[in-house]
Parts: C-alpha cells; structure tokens; sequence
C-alpha cells in the first residue's frame, strides 16, 4: 500500500490535504481545501503507478494519464464533478475535482437494509434517469469515454437531489483500432463487472460494458441483495435470481430491463444508454435474448397500473355476468 498524504500536507502550494476519503490498492481520493479560492473544497484523486512494470509502461501509463486528464478536464455535466487540475509529482500522479457532498447510494441502499426496507423505485428510477445523462454525455465524446467502475459507491446523491458519477479512476478512451492503457489498472468491482472486463484486456470493453455495470447497480439498489459474479452466472446460467423474487414491488418493466442490461454477451445488451433508458421508463419494448433466463409472467404482471387492473376486473365482472344470466334462463 502507497504512503498516504498527511492531514495538513500542502501540493503544489495549493491543495492542503484534509483527510482521506477514499482509498484502493494504487492510490487515495483526499479531501484538500484549494488554498487559492478561500472556501472551495476538492477531492484530490491520487494514483501510484504499480513498480513491478517495466519504466516503458510506466511511462506509457503516465502518458496516457495525462491525455486521459486532459479529455476530462474538458469535460462539463451536471452529473459529473468537474475536472479542474491534474499534475504529476515524482512517482505519483493527481487529478483535482470538485468535492461532492451528500450520501452514495450505497450508505442510501445499506440504510433502508437496516430498516428492513427497499428502496423506492420510483426513487431509485430517477437516479438511473440521471445516470444515463451522465453516461450518454460521456459515451457521446469522441472518442467515447468509458467509466469501467459504475456501483453505489461511485454514485453521490447531493442534498441539492443531483447525482453524481464520481471515480474517474478505471476510466477509458475509446480509440479505433487501438488498445489503450486505463489511467489505474484494474478491473473494477466484480459483482458489477461483465465478463469481458474480467481479463484486463481493455481492447475488448465498450459502451455496453458500463452498460451491464449500470443494470448491475440497479439490481443491488432495488433488491438490497448484491448480483452474482459474471464469472459464476457463466458457469451456472440460473444462478442469477430475477429481482422481483426479492423484491416483488419491482415493476415487470424495471426486471425485464435490468436483466437485459445484464446480459453475459455484449451484443445481447440494449445497443446504447438511451436505449437503456427507454426500457426503463417504458418508452422501448425490451429484446432480451433467449440466453438470458427470465420467470414467465403472471397474469397480475402484465396489469401494469390502478387503470388497467379496474378495467381488468371489470372485464371479469361482466364475463361472471353472462354467465349468471346464461344458466338462469
């Protein structure tokens, strides 16, 4: 494990550290005050090169760090926490962004776990709503960019009631024909990785692959039950239990889409965010395929609304109706 940055440590005669807020194997996320705007906060994001690799790739990794930190610092979403410096001092390299402030959906989801409760799906569709703008806005770049680490725990919720994608530290350019190096090699967090991502091998992650983290995320927050691993689904398909049967106040809708989302094989995934989206809020009828295992609907499941379940009994009435009527003549 890296030394850690003292409280009171000053960088670059500007960020004097607070504490830590965040910490992985190749670095940590400091909360610093910016000496030079009186009041402002930020989250220092410090990454520590691996030593075992060769000074080629760690050059090459410091290298595409610093293209990586350009693009972001260009980056402007309301989702996102702005980039606003990035700087290099001896073996350690640092991104500054804005510090967000609020909960991650993660103490959010653990809190109503407590309580014997879920999450709201209302509540936990409009933070996905949100999520998607983020997505789509970044996957839009060009080339397009790549979260890799999408969970609860990378997801703020400010007092203000924004979300905020936060962690930038698995991030990743899209660039055709190339094999990039992300700016902290790794992997991800596995319940919420798909299998492609499993090997490190960058080459072979696209825009579906924060697309599976993203229904993984939404499967955890509704069911307060973390998703089986990729690797484990592969090996035993059924091993995956649809939402509804933790949580049956999920909507037919909401599981079908999660589920679509976490298909094993890329190509079975909703093709883009917005795509995703629509499934979600019912603007798109969901394609999953037949190698993603689903429970067969009940009648109950397709009344979608107070509307259509009156009207459903209704029907009913009229049909024991005639009957009467039928039997007693």
């Amino acid at each position: 494990m890296p030394t850690a940055l003292r409280p009171g440590e000053v960088l670059r005669n500007r960020y004097k550290i607070r504490r830590i807020i965040g910490q992985g194997g190749m670095g940590s996320i400091y909360l610093a005050d910016d000496l030079r705007l009186e009041g402002r906060l930020c989250a220092v994001k410090e990454v520590v090169h691996d030593r075992t690799l060769t000074s080629d790739l760690i050059q090459e990794a410091r290298e595409q760090f610093l293209r990586e930190a350009t693009t972001l610092a260009r980056l402007d979403h309301p989702n996102l926490p702005k980039v606003s410096d990035y700087f290099s001092i001896g073996g350690r390299d640092y991104l500054v962004m804005d510090f967000v402030p609020g909960k991650d959906l993660q103490m959010i989801m653990l809190e109503a776990q407590k309580k014997g409760t879920f999450l709201s799906e209302r509540d936990v569709l409009n933070w996905a709503n949100q999520l998607a703008d983020a997505l789509a806005y970044l996957h839009s770049q060009n080339p397009p960019i790549l979260h890799r680490d999408i969970k609860p725990s990378n997801l703020k919720y400010t007092p203000g009631g924004m979300l905020k994608l936060v962690d930038f530290g698995l991030v990743k350019m899209l660039v055709k024909g190339e094999v990039t190096v992300t700016v902290v090699q790794g992997k991800g967090t596995a319940i919420y990785t798909p299998l492609e991502q499993y090997g490190g091998d960058a080459s072979h992650t696209d825009t579906r692959s924060d697309i599976y983290a993203f229904g993984a995320t939404l499967y955890h927050l509704l069911t307060n039950t973390a998703p089986i691993e990729a690797h484990e689904r592969f090996l035993n398909p059924d091993s995956l239990i649809p939402p509804r049967q933790i949580n049956p106040d999920i909507s037919v809708r909401t599981e079908r889409a999660i589920l679509w989302a976490m298909s094993l094989h890329p190509e079975d995934r909703p093709p883009d965010v917005e795509t995703f989206r629509r499934a979600l809020l019912g603007n798109v009828e969901t394609t999953i395929s037949s190698r993603t295992r689903l429970p067969p609907p009940t009648f109950l499941d397709l009344i979608s609304s107070p509307l259509e379940m009156t009207l459903a009994i209704l029907a009913v009435g009229v049909i024991l109706l005639s009957l009467i009527l039928t039997f007693v003549r």
